[in-house]
């Protein structure tokens, strides 16, 4: 009868070994996620360009479209032709006055005159006092004419600014409708299309900045103590099948209260059920996308 060497230490063996090999190393689970912006027009009308494609690249300020200005010009026009009519309705004293100062000026000659010969006792000085109330009149007269104009333009002027205040609207209004990208990102989904109408406030593509990615991980109450914002950790994202690629990331936020353990995500202690959600920023050089799963190493 041969001997033979009892199994059960190798079994043990090769069941540690399993369960090492299994045991997860991260500290945290998570998903890649970027800050993604829905791009609208400000303003209703057809779209006369829409220069983007999916995937595209853009600068802050880039213009990227045109929604149709015509109407907005149209109204611009005919509130300058509004105000053309009102200036001519607007009153002009000026040759009623210029007769008023020939007259004003005359009767100081006069006066003068009259003066000359009244020291002479060649005139009356009842004729010195009627020159000088004629003059006095004429005086009010044409104080009487600017003020009558004054009152009457200022009428019309009234009239006319807000018609100028609505002009700066519109012009405004024409301004928005020349479409320029708010953030710098790529272009990651395109819902609109030039000849089509646009809608105020309707999405007309969705951007993102992929150069800077958030990991959205999940770790348990009692890793809270390990962790604080703007502590740099490792970041694994998958390489190949059976290797992970490290990356640099920093925490930037941590959340202040539980929430269940998402269904999607792994975490380094299963039995728990209430996690806390933590964000990692991430220098992106292409290779991670949105939705990609990560995993973190607390340094």
């Amino acid at each position: 009868m041969k001997n033979t060497l009892p199994l059960w230490p190798l079994a043990m063996a090769l069941l540690v070994q399993s369960c090492a090999e299994k045991t997860p190393l991260s500290d945290a689970y998570g998903n890649f996620e970027a800050r993604e912006v829905n791009v609208a027009a400000e303003l209703t009308g057809k779209l006369l360009q829409l220069n983007i494609e999916e995937g595209q690249v853009l600068e802050a300020g880039q213009a990227v479209g045109l929604v149709d200005t015509l109407p907005l010009h149209l109204r611009r026009l005919q509130l300058l032709a509004t105000i053309a009519a009102f200036q001519q309705k607007t009153q002009d004293a000026t040759p009623q006055i210029a007769v008023l100062q020939a007259q004003e000026q005359n009767l100081s000659r006069e006066i003068l005159r009259t003066n000359a010969l009244l020291q002479s006792q060649a005139a009356a000085p009842r004729q010195l006092d009627d020159l000088n109330a004629q003059l006095e009149i004429v005086h009010q007269q044409i104080l009487a004419a600017k003020s009558q104009e004054n009152t009457a333009n200022r009428s019309i002027l009234s009239e006319i600014a807000p018609l100028k205040a609505q002009i700066r609207q519109v012009e405004d209004q024409i301004a928005r409708c020349y479409l320029r990208n708010p953030v710098p990102g790529t272009v990651l989904a395109k819902l609109a299309e030039a000849t089509e109408v646009a809608v105020a406030g309707k999405p007309i593509y969705k951007i993102a900045d992929l150069q800077q990615m958030t990991l959205r991980a999940y770790i348990s109450g009692e890793q809270l103590p390990e962790i604080k914002i703007g502590q740099m950790v490792n970041v694994l994202i998958d390489e190949s099948k059976d290797s992970n690629r490290t990356l640099n990331g920093r925490i930037t936020w941590i959340a202040d209260q539980a929430e269940f353990t998402p269904r999607t995500v792994q975490t380094k202690a299963e039995r728990v059920n209430l996690v806390y959600a933590i964000k990692i920023l991430v220098s992106n050089d292409g290779s991670i996308k949105i939705g990609m799963p990560g995993e973190v190493i607390f340094l």
